[in-house]
């Protein structure tokens, strides 16, 4: 039996979701789809690029990704507003709970994409492309979102179908429209081919990626070593990779900042530091996990990123001591350029609690620590992140307790939902 798996991807998710906010929970009266909008960083905050843009500011040559300055100068008149990814967050969890309600087989590939397998579905769904339009249209009516479906009969296609004409549309990829649908697109358009990849391809005399499915693989290993054969079977519709519904494990934790001045003192770049480990230290404890490796990166004024790590002596989830880590890194990285960001990662993680190597001359208490560590996560579980800090945060206002990543600003939900909305699935689509 040939696999039948959808690939649903929102449309313009951030942007999508800001509209739907200002409109459904704000009673606001103009759609930001509609008009040339972007949301984007905070430029005061040097977080200035573009997250999601809408049809009519892409028209003017906006780009996700690029500088908010570069847009603003392409359209004057585009309307920035902020992201607020608590909120997203949200949206997308009411989207993955609707795409569970027709099969328990959902991998969510993103914030805003998910892999749904529907294979043996069809004596209750009907037609999978009959069916893919009305899980559209239930999406756009009830969440207020339009979403582009890919299917085919593996991963790969099916998202490389729901990449073709959008908005809200609906898109079949099978290996027998390979030919005419995917082949004749330039090979810069697959998933997994970057710019340095696209160049080398080019040097081969590979445009399309007809060219690359029809190129000898071994060419291609010799050249590109394993992606070259893993990019030419995904030119030929080749990919075995199954929807995973159970989301695999971090393999790592790391947590970044861009600084809203130039830091160009010891002191406050460890404080900045400091305050990275917390986050990061305090999601590996959440999660049970231990870290063996640790890293920073610093990118400086120039855009220059440089980074260097270390190997733990044991596995460690404790904030101190990641810390102490992190600033013998920082000293032997770091060449006094100022800095525009900062980043703590973790890598080699387990559950796995191993012992550890005793030393003369290491008396530090380390199940101290941890109970320190646990009894203050405690606290921020029930008051709040800045319920507890330490004491060099306190009236500091360049750099705050538990810094980095996303602002969690959650915009207030509506409470009441309309039940009977949400109950109609199998009746109505099917």
């Amino acid at each position: 039996m040939e696999k039948v798996i959808f690939h649903i991807d929102v449309n313009s998710a951030f942007l999508s979701w800001e509209a739907v906010y200002r409109l459904k929970e704000q009673g606001g009266t103009v759609d930001l789809r509609e008009i040339p909008c972007a949301v984007g960083g905070d430029k005061s905050k040097r977080r200035g690029i573009i997250l999601a843009k809408s049809i009519s500011a892409k028209a003017y040559g906006v780009k996700t990704g690029e500088p908010l300055t570069d847009a603003l100068k392409k359209c004057p008149g585009l309307t920035v507003v902020p992201a607020h990814h608590g909120m997203y967050k949200e949206y997308s969890k009411k989207f993955i709970e609707l795409l569970r309600e027709y099969t328990p087989d959902v991998e969510q590939y993103s914030i805003d994409e998910a892999f749904m397998d529907m294979s043996g579905m069809e004596k209750l769904t009907g037609d999978p492309c009959a069916f893919a339009h009305k899980l559209k249209n239930r999406i756009s009516r009830e969440l207020g979102f339009t979403v582009n479906i890919g299917i085919s009969s593996n991963k790969y296609l099916a998202k490389m179908a729901s990449d073709f004409e959008k908005p809200d549309r609906v898109h079949t990829l099978f290996p027998s429209e390979i030919p005419e649908k995917m082949w004749c697109l330039p090979v810069s358009e697959m998933l997994f081919v970057g710019k340095s990849t696209e160049k080398e391809l080019r040097k081969l005399g590979i445009y399309t990626i007809g060219d690359l499915a029809k190129t000898d693989v071994e060419i291609l290993k010799h050249h590109l070593k394993k992606h070259g054969e893993a990019i030419w079977k995904f030119a030929n519709g080749q990919d075995s990779s199954l929807v995973e519904s159970v989301p695999e494990g971090n393999k790592g934790y790391g947590n970044s900042t861009t600084i809203a001045f130039d830091v160009t003192d010891e002191d406050t770049a460890k404080m900045v530091l400091l305050s990275l480990c917390e986050t990061v230290a305090s999601r590996l404890r959440k999660d049970g996990q231990r870290a063996e490796v640790v890293s920073v990166a610093i990118k400086n004024f120039e855009l220059k990123t440089v980074s260097h790590q270390q190997v733990m002596p044991a596995p460690t989830n404790i904030t101190g001591e990641i810390y102490h880590t992190v600033c013998r890194l920082f000293d032997e990285l770091w060449d006094e350029s100022p800095i525009r960001l900062l980043g703590v990662y973790t890598s080699k993680v387990s559950r796995e609690e191993k012992g550890r190597q005793m030393s003369l001359f290491d008396h530090t208490d380390y199940e101290k620590m941890e109970k320190l560590d646990h009894a203050v996560d405690e606290i921020r579980k029930k008051f709040g992140s800045d319920a507890i800090m330490r004491a060099s945060f306190l009236d500091n206002r360049k750099v705050k307790n538990m810094a980095g990543g996303h602002p969690q600003t959650k915009p207030e939900q509506k409470k009441e939902e309309n039940k009977n909305q949400q109950n109609k699935n199998w009746e109505e689509l099917c």
